[in-house]
């Protein structure tokens, strides 16, 4: 059967990172926020000076990550996330990060038996032989009040408009880039979080993940 991958695709603030992670730990599975290495290549093009629109500069500073700074809390700032969002329109950005992601799907670290990676491509483009494949959305109006409450409880500014025109904007660059655009792959199980909230996202992945692998006649999970 090869590598054990759990691929988790959606858009922003759709709750794919916190479901990724819990299943990663359910399962003792590694875990890849795929959406860090774009975080930290935009970190690194505003510590640069560097115009995101940038193609080549970003994906020069792409392939120099350190994969130990993937854990800097900074990542998550809101102007980070912006930057990251054009920055991961560029082909070159993404070539410059694909081996690194395959690597650790196939390989993962500490000798894990497997792994869950979340982002916008994984089951289409990292990891197309992926044994599960969740696409994890919400919808608009949902996915802005979980960044709100988000920005809320961590103090930053929170202004409704603008973090739904952000969500918007972020939408339209993921899906209509040329490089990787986010979509549903044909093999995925959409499952739809608008009404459920963290535990109940997690059990009904879990429920998946059980269905998915019985059929694979894995005993993962």
């Amino acid at each position: 059967m090869g590598a054990f991958i759990i691929a988790v695709d959606g858009p922003a603030a759709a709750g794919k990172g916190t479901l990724a992670r819990r299943l990663a730990t359910e399962l003792h599975l590694a875990h890849l926020d795929t959406g860090a290495l774009y975080r930290a290549t935009a970190r690194d093009v505003l510590a640069a000076g560097l115009d995101p629109a940038d193609a080549a500069g970003a994906a020069e500073l792409a392939g120099k990550l350190d994969p130990a700074s993937l854990a800097d809390p900074g990542l998550r700032g809101e102007e980070i996330g912006r930057v990251a969002s054009i920055v991961s329109v560029h082909p070159a950005v993404r070539t410059a990060l694909l081996d690194y992601q395959r690597n650790f799907a196939y390989h993962p670290p500490n000798e894990a038996k497997g792994a869950v990676l979340d982002g916008r491509d994984i089951g289409t483009v990292i990891c197309p032989e992926a044994t599960v494949k969740l696409f994890v959305t919400a919808s608009l109006e949902a996915r802005a009040g979980r960044r709100l409450r988000e920005l809320e409880t961590s103090g930053a500014p929170a202004d409704a408009a603008a973090v739904l025109a952000d969500l918007q904007a972020r939408d339209e660059r993921d899906s209509k880039r040329s490089a990787a655009p986010l979509k549903v792959a044909t093999d995925a199980v959409l499952l739809d979080t608008s009404g459920l909230d963290a535990d109940e996202a997690f059990g009904a992945a879990m429920s998946i993940v059980r269905a998915r692998t019985r059929s694979f006649g894995s005993s993962q999970a």
